[in-house]
């Protein structure tokens, strides 16, 4: 019922004084007479006098010949006008697939979405399924090229109701949400607030139909900020709290609910629309948990209040529930009479009351010995609970089958005995064998209780003490880690500050004095550098040491490469070149990375010692949705046995043998990225980092 409050309130705001039919006369253009005509046109509406909307509409029609933007207008309203008077539905179709072809014609946006709204319910009431799935896909389309929020909020609205009534609950709920998203964008009003609480309660409906009550409630909770100043709304939001808490076994909040219901003044009919649904859900509560009685009571409120709503569905509905009610009592004949007055119109309201009513039917008669009519029932029955895969899965079939209990008969007491002496031996025999064996089995129980103790407790001492051996062995694996990194990154750089220090004590007369100069500058270059590469590398051990794991984020290839070179700034005799042409945005852990580059860079230097006029590329690009990183040397290159370190964590390894490998690979595995070597002897050395 909740679904129609959502429908109502996307153009209906309630008015409390009647409204004057405008003086046509007094407007001097064509133009203004349609605009004052389509303001009284929506004054009715707002007040809900259908029958002078339909006149309204109707000279509006005429009025507007060869006037697509205002003839969509008033279609729509003699639309509204015949669905909402008796529920005229095929009438209303009608004018709202007129309403959309004139609002198509027009490029009218905002009267096509209400169009399209509309249409959506009601070929889906109609039963017409072909034309139903066809207009889902134009509304696709629409939201798929529109950047109107407010057509994006009304039409995902529609495609969820559309998914809603095809049992698909989870894309329904995530269509519901986008259109909860751009609700949230309009101008705020009261009506817009009610849509986002109503949009919310729906998908609260959709979690209880999967009988996922606690999930309901958090929508439920979610809805209801938004519709607090809406008693309307209100009582209807009570009433899925009430559905949820019975679902639950929780009477006590069930009844709390139960009771707020009265409190609310609503409009017209809602008030006994709302009752009834209320006394139907607890009626249910105690048919589950077998209060009859109690059921009875609240199923002939139901029915009273549901009466007096003039709702046929929530008659349907009343009615359904008082059918198992009786059921329950064995009262056959008269559930076979109510069920049957209920299921005149079930299966176009809900199709899970038509598959209870059904099923209900079917066991009513075979309770009554009426083969052949329970068979017919129970083939309907059978036909659409097959429809209803996702919500009967949970659910047990309640007397599908007779159950049969194999009772024990009681081993008769043969009187055999005819001495009254031996009688009371006999019995006190047996009274002393009881006692020991019940002592002895108390004893075993002990023993058995006290040995499982024992046994959990070694197991939880053993758990701990091989977590604490796995936590030391991870905290030796890091401090290992860590110093190989230190190692292999800062040996080379101080080597090479080692050597210029070396070089201008021991051999000065080899250096002029502008090389000296240069030396010196390069020196305390070099050394300012590694001091900030040592400092770099040890607050990220710092920060890394409980738990050495990568913290990506975007990281500028540009940078990296920068502080690369700052880092080897002390190399000479060998020209290191980077490539960054497109400003590569990498997401990554930067250190990982930093890392990685470092160590191919100083192993790249390495192998071009004894090659002169020694270079080194670094490159960086992006080919078919992937990053890469490569670095190429010309030095003399190597079999893959040579590499075999970066692929093979079973290789023995030291610092000259394949250390730098070892630590590429176990952090590129980390950062899920792969590298790839090639190189031929005196050709050089190419490693690829594919991101």
């Amino acid at each position: 019922m909740i679904k129609n409050v959502l429908l109502l309130l996307y153009f209906i705001t309630l008015s409390g004084f009647a409204q004057q039919e405008p003086n046509l006369a007094s407007h001097k253009t064509t133009n203004d007479k349609h605009k004052a005509w389509t303001k009284y046109c929506q004054q009715l509406t707002d007040l809900e006098d259908y029958p002078k909307l339909l006149a309204a509409a109707e000279k509006g029609i005429k009025m507007a010949q060869n006037q697509p933007f205002y003839l969509a207008r008033f279609y729509f309203y003699k639309g509204l006008a015949y669905e909402f008077s008796n529920n005229q539905y095929q009438k209303a179709l009608t004018n709202y697939e007129l309403c959309w072809k004139y609002a198509q014609q027009s490029r009218n946006l905002k009267t096509e979405t209400s169009a399209l709204m509309r249409l959506n319910y009601i070929y889906y009431s109609l039963h017409l399924t072909t034309k139903n799935k066809e207009l889902s896909q134009y509304i696709r389309k629409v939201l798929d090229t529109t950047k109107n929020t407010y057509t994006k909020a009304v039409l995902n609205g529609s495609l969820a109701e559309y998914y809603q009534n095809n049992s698909e609950y989870e894309t329904f709920i995530h269509y519901q949400l986008k259109a909860i998203t751009h609700k949230k964008l309009l101008e705020k009003s009261k009506v817009n607030q009610e849509n986002i609480g109503i949009s919310y309660s729906q998908i609260a409906g959709a979690y209880i139909k999967m009988k996922q009550y606690q999930k309901a409630i958090e929508y439920l909770d979610e809805a209801k900020p938004y519709v607090i100043n809406s008693p309307y709304v209100s009582a209807f939001l009570c009433n899925y709290y009430i559905q949820c808490y019975v679902g639950l076994h929780d009477f006590n909040n069930a009844s709390k609910y139960y009771t707020h219901i009265y409190t609310f003044p609503s409009a017209k009919d809602s008030l006994f629309l709302n009752l009834s649904f209320a006394n139907r859900s607890l009626s249910e509560y105690h048919i589950n948990e077998k209060q009859l009685s109690k059921a009875a009571v609240y199923a002939q409120k139901a029915i009273l209040m549901a009466k007096k709503s003039n709702d046929d569905e929530i008659l349907m509905e009343a009615n359904t529930i008082m059918g198992r009610v009786l059921y329950e009592n064995h009262e056959y004949k008269k559930a076979i009479e109510t069920l049957t007055k209920a299921s005149e119109h079930a299966l176009s309201y809900d199709k899970e009351s038509f598959v209870i009513i059904n099923e209900k039917l079917s066991q009513s008669y075979a309770a009554l010995g009426n083969w052949q009519q329970a068979y017919h029932y129970n083939k309907i029955y059978s036909k659409y609970n097959d429809e209803m895969m996702q919500e009967s899965a949970s659910q047990n079939i309640a007397n599908a089958e007779a159950r049969f209990q194999n009772k024990t008969k009681k081993q008769e007491i043969k009187n055999l005995s005819t001495q009254n002496t031996l009688k009371n031996i006999q019995i006190e025999d047996a009274r002393k064998q009881r006692i020991y064996l019940i002592s002895g089995l108390v004893l075993v129980g002990v023993i058995g209780l006290l040995l499982f103790k024992q046994n959990q407790n070694r197991k939880k001492t053993n758990q701990k003490l091989q977590l604490l051996n796995q936590e030391l062995d991870e905290a030796n694996k890091i401090k290992a880690r860590f110093f190989s990194i230190l190692n292999h990154d800062l040996r080379s750089p101080v080597s090479n500050l080692i050597h210029f220090l070396h070089l201008q004590k021991e051999s000065p007369e080899l250096l002029d004095e502008a090389a000296a100069i240069r030396m010196q500058n390069k020196v305390i270059t070099g050394a300012e550098n590694l001091l900030s590469s040592m400092e770099d590398i040890l607050l990220w051990s710092k920060g890394q040491m409980e738990n050495f794991k990568p913290q990506p984020k975007k990281v500028s290839i540009g940078i990296v490469f920068e502080e690369t070179d700052k880092h080897f700034s002390s190399v000479e005799n060998i020209q290191i070149t980077f490539e960054d042409p497109e400003n590569i945005i990498l997401f990554t852990d930067e250190n990982y990375l930093k890392t990685i580059i470092r160590n191919l860079t100083g192993n790249a230097i390495q192998a071009l010692d004894k090659t002169p006029n020694g270079t080194i590329l670094w490159k960086a690009w992006q080919e078919n949705g992937s990053h890469f990183l490569s670095i190429t040397d010309n030095g003399p290159g190597g079999s893959q046995e040579k590499f075999r370190a970066l692929y093979d964590d079973t290789q023995v390894t030291g610092i000259k043998t394949g250390l730098g490998l070892h630590l590429i690979r176990d952090l590129a595995t980390a950062i899920n990225c792969k590298i790839e070597v090639v190189s031929e002897p005196d050709s050089g050395t190419t490693f690829t980092i594919i991101f």
